[in-house]
């Protein structure tokens, strides 16, 4: 049995490099204690150290200065071995990922002209959390993806498209369904459901820096994947959840959605990432995303057409 492989290199490559246990794992897109484990294993199969960890950070042994170079020429080996089988595919058609992190149905329409304008079955659609999108398109295992921002996108070319506020999804028994706007300081009683942070790091700290501002520190409960079964233990009175507006599109008895005071500060991006190497469909793609994912103008000012005395300005664009 080999005691190197392709996994354990990109983990010694990416801490050596990284010189940082928890910013390497976020580039993994897992949490560090795995990581951690991971490399301790390696070392142990080794039998030499790789690492200095102290109080001031981590540094290469002289052991590990041996095997970086040989390592990242490995793992570009097998890059441009992949990179050469994939050129000699015939041409494929586009794969999209698309987030998780808002519900699926508001991609309906732009997946359905994205069908149209592709023909020949349309798009392969992958739904993920966003950073395993990222990564995907990095390993060219998709062309494209439409990911939740703030996100690290890394060397990928990246578009911002629009922005989602944050809702509130309560029990329609619940003491605050009679409200038409709940603020963050109103549920520091509740349990509420939330994602953990592995799933999504950059939006989970970008969160947790507006609950801080807000003083908001709940009883956090486990957060289901399955959107639905997250709906019904709303319900059931479990707890509450704080989503993307998307998801008041899924409706269940016994439950409601409100109007979250803080939700355009919680609030999160919609952004295209795109492969370096192109599709032949990234031009139709990134078109049909703007005119379908991107929030539409604001209506023209009326009193201001009023001023000019002009009825086109009245109409709808």
């Amino acid at each position: 049995m080999r005691k190197l492989d392709t996994h354990g290199l990109q983990m010694f490559v990416a801490v050596a490099l990284c010189l940082n246990f928890r910013q390497a794992a976020q580039q993994l897109h897992m949490t560090q204690p795995p990581l951690s484990r991971a490399i301790k294993a390696l070392e142990a199969r080794l039998g030499v150290r790789l690492f200095e960890r102290d109080t001031r950070g981590v540094a290469l042994t002289p052991a590990a200065v041996h095997l970086l170079p040989q390592a990242r020429q490995i793992l570009a080996l097998l890059d441009r071995a992949e990179a050469s089988m994939a050129a000699a595919r015939a041409p494929a058609g586009l794969r999209l990922g698309l987030t998780s992190s808002v519900e699926a149905g508001m991609f309906r329409p732009f997946t359905a002209a994205l069908g149209e304008a592709l023909g020949a079955g349309g798009p392969e659609l992958t739904f993920a959390p966003s950073p395993r999108l990222v990564a995907a398109v990095r390993a060219g295992r998709l062309d494209a993806a439409v990911i939740a921002l703030p996100c690290q996108s890394f060397e990928l070319e990246l578009e911002v498209l629009g922005r989602q506020a944050l809702m509130l999804a309560l029990p329609s028994g619940h003491r605050l369904a009679r409200r038409r706007s709940v603020a963050l300081a109103e549920l520091n009683g509740e349990a509420v459901y939330w994602f953990e942070r592995a799933r999504q790091p950059a939006f989970f700290d970008h969160c947790h820096a507006v609950f801080r501002r807000h003083g908001f520190a709940p009883a956090f409960l486990r957060e289901p994947l399955d959107h639905h079964v997250l709906l019904s233990d709303i319900a059931s009175g479990k707890g509450v959840a704080l989503l993307a507006a998307s998801f008041t599109a899924l409706r269940l008895n016994g439950v409601c959605y409100r109007k979250l005071a803080q939700g355009e500060e919680l609030g999160h991006g919609i952004g295209l990432v795109t492969g370096a190497d192109g599709h032949a469909a990234t031009a139709a793609l990134r078109r049909l995303a703007r005119a379908h994912l991107a929030p539409a103008p604001p209506p023209p000012d009326r009193q201001a057409a009023r001023g000019a005395g002009s009825a086109a300005a009245f109409k709808r664009t």
